[in-house]
């Protein structure tokens, strides 16, 4: 089924054009509305979080390890406070476990000091902890560790409803959402944007640029030329089933390196335990395929870091794109003279400084949209709790009995991720929403029944793997 949202944009000017619900986008599409701006978001895919915001490691950053100075770490300052100051109204899960950066080797000791003195540059507190201290702290830990510090402000929190409630109020007060409608080019002229998509043109005051992995090309396409190139940069996680979730208490860091935050072992909000993720470049935009070495070199890591790992089972396997460009920082490019902001190359960080790039870009476009004035009294959703952190639906009375019976999923979680307002299009849209087909038998039990409900109802028709 086509979705038809995209009808209500039709004929329509707009104040702020948004290309690309991912995380900043659907951050920008909040930011902007409730700064009273008529916003519309344009997703070329059939549902949101399509992109590089579908995996990720699922942690509200401090930004102790950003580079002083940086706009990524006042980002990320900026969206894990807001993260803080507004996720309990929007039901938001904070998980705060706080995390522990481990040097296992002679160098890395050595480069504890310099990073516990950046953290304190970016204004987050850490306290240094002697090997015994880490191991007091974490006994499952495996032998060699030198020493670490702890920075108890990073958080576990859920990748996809935090992004979810930021365009479920961006819509109900009033942005239009528009999926599957690619942008396909645009003229900028008498003072506005004429945005053409595969489903009718669009006329905005403003365009920002939010496309993630595609970020260039959407450059090219609107201004000619494009002030970075995406290099995508894939990595690989492995889920261990929910009893491994128990063996660290803190979020487990490795020493980061130049190029990235390196192999993560913590806790999910789904209550079990993450390896990842990797780091490798590659050309392919669209595809993140699995490699089994790698899996297995994952694997095997991880039961370094947590010898008791290796009498665990591994619930699922899965692998994510950053959107990296040939420099680390952000590439953040205003070009004031046709009303336009490209939000570029926010790799690993972005579901930290979502919020906070939200902030950044709405001062950036001030001066080209004075008109905007703030929403007086603003609608807050809630969005549906699917985290272990608080009571679960099927907990619940009336909730129609469970589908998904590894996950504990709910008939009327499933249908209301299905008729709400922003309604899945997708059977990933429908997992993310519900974490249905997620669990240890990977929808081999409950995927027949799901194609029942579901018939007629997303862009493509469910097919059950067993027939």
């Amino acid at each position: 089924m086509a979705p038809t949202i995209c009808v209500e944009a039709s004929g329509r000017a707009f104040d702020v054009a948004i290309i690309g619900a991912g995380v900043v986008g659907c951050a920008l599409a909040r930011r902007f509305t409730l700064d009273g701006a008529r916003v519309v978001i344009l997703e070329k895919a059939a549902d949101v979080l399509d992109g590089a915001s579908k995996a990720n490691s699922a942690i509200l950053h401090t930004g102790f390890d950003a580079p002083v100075g940086t706009l990524e770490a006042d980002c990320i300052a900026a969206g894990h406070a807001e993260y803080r100051e507004i996720h309990a109204r929007l039901g938001l899960p904070l998980i705060e476990t706080g995390a522990l950066v481990i040097a296992w080797t002679e160098a890395e000791e050595a480069r504890l000091p310099a990073l516990m003195e950046a953290a304190r540059q970016n204004g987050v507190p850490v306290a240094p902890l002697t090997a015994a201290e880490t191991y007091a702290l974490e006994p499952a830990l495996g032998p060699g560790v030198r020493a670490s510090f702890r920075v108890a402000a990073e958080s576990i929190i859920d990748p996809w409803s935090a992004p979810h409630a930021y365009l479920l109020q961006a819509f109900l007060n009033g942005a239009t959402l528009c999926r599957a409608t690619e942008v396909t080019g645009g003229t900028y002229e008498d003072g506005g944007w004429t945005l053409a998509t595969r489903r009718g043109d669009l006329r905005a005051s403003v365009v920002i640029n939010a496309a993630g992995l595609y970020g260039d090309l959407v450059d090219r396409q609107l201004l000619g030329e494009a002030s970075f190139q995406i290099r995508p940069r894939k990595g690989q996680f492995v889920v261990y089933d929910k009893p491994a979730a128990s063996l660290a208490a803190h979020i487990l860091l490795p020493v980061p390196t130049e190029t990235t935050k390196g192999v993560v072992v913590c806790q999910t909000a789904w209550g079990n335990l993450l390896v990842g993720p990797t780091a490798e470049e590659q050309d392919d935009r669209a595809n993140a395929p699995l490699d089994g070495a790698v899996l297995h070199g994952l694997r095997q890591k991880a039961e370094t870091i947590l010898p008791a790992l290796a009498g665990h089972e591994v619930n699922a396997v899965y692998a994510g794109l950053r959107p990296a460009t040939e420099e680390k920082n952000y590439r953040i490019n205003r070009v004031a003279d046709r009303a336009y902001v490209s939000v570029g190359g926010i790799r690993s960080t972005g579901l930290s400084a979502a919020l906070g790039l939200a902030q950044h870009v709405a001062e950036l476009v001030r001066p080209f949209a004075p008109q905007m004035v703030p929403l007086a009294d603003p609608v807050w959703p809630t969005v549906p709790n699917i985290s272990e952190s608080a009571p679960r639906d099927y907990e619940a009375p009336g909730n129609c009995g469970i589908v998904c019976h590894c996950e504990l999923v709910t008939r009327r979680e499933v249908e209301a991720a299905l008729s709400g307002p922003l309604a899945a299009q997708s059977v990933a849209g429908l997992k993310r929403r519900t974490r249905v087909l997620m669990g240890r038998c990977q929808g081999f039990y409950c995927s027949a029944e799901l194609a029942r409900i579901t018939e007629g109802r997303l862009s493509e028709p469910m097919v059950p793997p067993h027939g």
